[in-house]
């Protein structure tokens, strides 16, 4: 498995034990809203700084395609 799967699946399991939710739920939302490849391709920065910091991004991005019209 390439090291940003194996990152993108630790972030997952992380990010939704921060938001007390399953990774299947995170993993749904993120498809849903088109932010699942970018989200693996920020590999290299989310890798590299503290894991609250992609925590941050992640609801930022979620948010923000939540406020977007259709």
């Amino acid at each position: 498995m390439p090291k940003e799967m194996e990152f993108f699946t630790f972030l997952l399991e992380q990010y939704a034990a921060h938001k007390n939710t399953t990774a299947d739920k995170i993993l749904k939302t993120l498809d849903e809203f088109g932010l699942t490849d970018f989200v693996i391709g920020m590999y290299e920065m989310y890798h590299s700084e503290a894991i609250e910091n992609a925590f941050t991004d992640i609801d930022r991005l979620i948010s923000q395609k939540m406020a977007s019209p259709l």
